[in-house]
């Protein structure tokens, strides 16, 4: 259903400004009404890399009227196969320094920067002033800060994840308009979720401009008040087959109803192509004989690991995994990885496969946390 626009328009467009966006006002349902709404918009964006690039793209050539990005990090020449708004001669600049330059090149939206670290304790406070936020960092500790900081400040959350080949995009809105429910992430992932980085199993370049530019998309369409805006349902993008797909999004506070909640996705946190397997058992501690795989990679073991664990990087487990079934069979496996989320994929795989694989409780730190407890 359509939502009331979030913004008030403002009175009138600079002559540039009404010429440079004349295709979106000749949209029906938008016009010259949702781009005066979109001048007046102030939006935050929390990270300028994978997601954030395309979106500070998108929403600058859109008009909007301020951009807040929110970043503390350098560019590194990795970053630049999917992070859009960087060039090659920014690698060791601050990610925001980009932001501003591409942005003035573009329209007249104003860009402000914070280059300070968002935590529980300063989140809500820095992103206050915002109409909306959109979220495009890339670990669950990160999105439950933002999630919380805009639970608190009652702003509508425009939520996306890549991996892969997959993503992920929603709305999250703690207080809606009447008559709507309220979906925020712990309806999706519940506190604590954990997914492994994107520097241990890849993710696909042009998949972050397609996220990227949906989350754009869903601002725009909250800020107009155009169109249905993701909250409640959660689009389900797979890169490989070449579609988007969305299922309902349930309030887990509600009554049981039709939708998806995180125990349908997998832990990586991007949507399945098809059913996945059940969870992989877990334990404490490796059992005698039993072999250990450590799925991390070699900068991560080089901290250390079980002894006699064989080093396996997921991505070469995964790649191979017909191999390492071979090897495997018949034996009891125990998979390890820093915190458990590489670790639980790579053992529902095996899983899958027929081999009797367990995951590591808590990876390398909850083996070592319960060690130095014991």
């Amino acid at each position: 259903m359509s939502l009331p626009p979030l913004v008030e328009p403002v009175d009138a467009l600079s002559s540039r400004e009404q010429l440079r966006t004349a295709r979106h006002q000749r949209l029906v349902g938008l016009g010259p009404d949702g781009q005066r709404r979109i001048a007046a918009a102030t939006v935050g964006i929390i990270g300028a890399g994978g997601l954030g690039s395309p979106a500070v793209l998108a929403l600058a050539s859109a008009g909007v009227g301020r951009i807040v990005v929110f970043d503390d990090d350098d560019i590194e020449l990795s970053n630049l196969q999917r992070q859009v708004i960087h060039r090659l001669q920014d690698v060791g600049r601050p990610k925001t320094d980009s932001v501003v330059r591409v942005a003035a090149e573009m329209s007249e939206t104003e860009v402000r920067v914070v280059g300070t670290r968002l935590t529980h304790d300063n989140a809500a406070e820095l992103i206050s002033g915002v109409d909306l936020v959109l979220d495009g960092t890339d670990s669950f500790e990160s999105r439950e800060i933002v999630a919380a900081a805009c639970e608190r400040l009652a702003v509508p959350l425009v939520w996306g994840t890549v991996q892969e080949f997959a993503g992920l995009v929603t709305v999250f809105w703690s207080a809606p308009p009447e008559g709507t429910d309220a979906v925020q992430l712990n309806d999706l992932y519940p506190p604590g979720s954990e997914a492994p980085a994107c520097s241990a199993v890849g993710v696909f370049g042009p998949l972050c401009l397609q996220a990227g530019s949906l989350m754009a998309s869903e601002a725009l369409k909250l800020i107009t008040g155009i169109g249905q805006p993701l909250l409640g349902r959660i689009a389900m993008i797979d890169a490989l087959a070449g579609t988007v797909r969305e299922a309902p999004l349930r309030a887990a506070r509600t009554s049981p109803a039709s939708g998806v909640t995180a125990s349908d996705l997998p832990a990586s946190g991007v949507a399945p192509s098809r059913p996945a397997p059940p969870s992989a058992p877990e334990v404490d501690d490796p059992g005698e004989g039993a072999v250990v795989i450590d799925v991390r990679e070699a900068d991560e073991i080089a901290s250390g690991t079980l002894p006699g664990a064989q080093h396996r990087p997921l991505a070469a487990l995964l790649g191979d995994i017909d191999a390492a079934v071979g090897e495997l069979s018949g034996r009891e496996v125990v998979v390890v990885c820093q915190v458990g989320g590489r670790a639980r994929r790579a053992a529902r795989a095996l899983r899958t496969a027929g081999v009797d694989a367990v995951v590591l409780r808590g990876g390398m730190d909850g083996y070592n946390s319960r060690r130095q407890s014991a």
